[in-house]
């Protein structure tokens, strides 16, 4: 395993991040991933996961509802990991009480109940990183990342960071925090991979000029760059989130996968190794965030990093990507 400086701070992460949105209760009764694997179901996966050396664990308080802060918790505690030797980072704004009053957001009041909230689940004293998942506009600037500087300031969270989100918002708030001597975001997690690409035009040049870790989520596409297109897998047939993200830009991607399988093979590699190797290849990545069901998956992760692509293979890879629309994910 390599590991990293978690963007300008001192914190060191596996260059593969553990996504334990795969992880909680199944079934749609518990949330919107259904396929999710339960704790006995994904014990072996996550014991891969440590044995390869991974140290980064990044989950969601609204990840099953609660239930993947549950289980990844009680793996750290099973597996007797060194908690000064992890990194463990949760996500806080979408809705965890439906239509309530303070159900969701980034209100003072609903971050500072949050991130209790993910410590008693997690059984933790502190998070590693409290992330804002996406940016609450119905909230100021100002009163959010003021909050934020409190979680941290508390002993609740070590480093605060930001999901997806345009480049001007993200400066903003960096200078708002900046001008009151509040806790800056010290990462940003964004949709990155093979078939969307969008994030190279401005916020990803900010990130890499302002020395901010960037650990994208889904960078296999919820699996699109890991098989053929078209193959039919267990999650796939159940996963109602990944075509509302990627599905209206089939007739796109679609090249770009085809274009990936062609190269994996002449190369005698999987294409999850070859799109993860593509990825590692990009001086401002951290760490990718890797969703898996598997153990192979994490094994084909892991390997990855052994793959060192040359110029004219990246130029290869990334013929032919169009511009695409923004995925209504913002």
């Amino acid at each position: 395993m390599e590991y990293v400086k978690f963007g300008n701070t001192g914190m060191d992460v596996s260059r593969i991040c553990l996504g334990m949105m795969s992880f909680g209760k199944p079934g749609k009764e518990n949330g919107v991933f259904p396929w999710a694997k339960d704790y006995e179901e994904g014990k072996e996966i996550f014991k891969k996961a440590i044995d390869l050396g991974i140290n980064y664990f990044d989950t969601a308080n609204v990840y099953q509802m609660g239930s993947s802060e549950e289980i990844t918790g009680h793996y750290i505690r099973e597996f007797g990991l060194n908690r000064d030797e992890i990194v463990v980072a949760t996500k806080v704004n979408f809705e965890m009480r439906p239509g309530r009053p303070n159900g969701g957001g980034l209100s003072r009041k609903n971050i500072m109940a949050e991130i209790d909230h993910s410590l008693q689940r997690l059984g933790l004293d502190y998070v590693d990183v409290y992330q804002i998942h996406r940016l609450d506009t119905n909230t100021p600037m100002e009163e959010i990342m003021e909050a934020l500087h409190d979680v941290v300031k508390s002993g609740k969270a070590r480093y605060i960071g930001a999901s997806t989100i345009f480049a001007w918002q993200l400066e903003r708030l960096q200078n708002i925090a900046r001008e009151h001597n509040w806790t800056q975001f010290a990462s940003l997690q964004p949709q990155y991979n093979l078939i969307y690409r969008e994030e190279e035009r401005e916020i990803l040049p900010l990130c890499q000029d302002r020395k901010l870790a960037v650990v994208p989520w889904s960078p296999q596409a919820g699996g699109r760059t890991a098989h053929p297109w078209g193959t039919v897998t267990a999650r796939n047939v159940i996963d109602e989130v990944s075509p509302m993200v990627w599905g209206e830009t089939d007739a796109q991607d679609k090249v770009v996968v085809d274009n990936l399988e062609k190269i994996a093979a002449e190369h005698g590699r999987t294409m999850a190794q070859e799109s993860l190797a593509w990825m590692l290849s990009k001086p401002y990545i951290t760490a990718p965030i890797v969703g898996t069901t598997s153990v192979q998956h994490v094994e084909e992760a892991v390997s990855a990093l052994d793959i060192k692509l040359d110029e004219e293979e990246i130029k290869a890879l990334e013929a032919p990507y169009v511009p695409h629309i923004k995925t209504g994910l913002y």
